[in-house]
């Protein structure tokens, strides 16, 4: 690479383009995702690279509030991390579902038995662009109230919690929250609380 092809300067006025696709295969397919290899052309070099993407389906996260100002949180191991994570409702958008937010809402009553008003998306986020093709949806959903049974899924074991509003900051210094999505759908919501403001994706 020249100089002049160097992207790393500091003040550099190039603007970053696309990389041109010519070709993608399946590498694996494993259920919940696959795994692809795409072929690229560097718009730097002219060269072709080869980058793994895991396709997955979106996902949905519920920040679901009772009228009491608590959040319905759940608790659940997870096998990723090997560690029992406090979190809230939320999951994959299936086939069946109408659009991301009934699947938000089906989520919330599948999981917790809780059932609100006013569905309000939130934001949207990529979880990981450098590997995953998916977007996960933050819907704010509120005076949630404990309606229905739950319906977990075969391999599911949840525990419903209702967590104050006030807690839930120190539940993040302390480390209690840590799963990254659910941080940043907590992060919406105190963002919409003090703004009124809604990401647009």
């Amino acid at each position: 690479m020249t100089e002049d092809q160097n992207p790393n300067r500091p003040g550099d006025p190039r603007k970053v383009q696309p990389w041109a696709s010519v070709g993608s295969k399946t590498i694996g397919d494993y259920r919940i995702f696959s795994i692809r290899s795409d072929y690229k052309i560097s718009p730097i070099t002219g060269e072709q690279h080869d980058f793994f993407v895991i396709d997955t389906t979106d996902w949905v996260n519920v920040i679901a509030v009772t009228p009491n100002n608590e959040l319905v949180m759940i608790e659940q191991y997870r096998h990723g991390s090997n560690s029992i994570e406090l979190e809230i409702p939320g999951g994959m958008v299936d086939d069946e579902d109408e659009s991301p937010m009934s699947a938000g809402l089906r989520e919330l009553r599948e999981e917790t038995g809780f059932e609100g008003d006013s569905p309000r998306l939130l934001g949207s986020i990529l979880p990981n662009p450098a590997i995953m093709n998916n977007r996960s949806y933050t819907f704010l959903v509120k005076n949630c109230r404990h309606l229905h049974p739950v319906e977990f899924d075969y391999s599911e074991d949840l525990v419903t919690h209702l967590v104050p509003i006030t807690e839930v900051p120190g539940l993040v210094i302390s480390g209690r929250i840590k799963h990254s999505i659910v941080l940043n759908a907590l992060y919406f919501f105190d963002l919409y609380q003090r703004t009124g403001i809604t990401i647009s994706s």
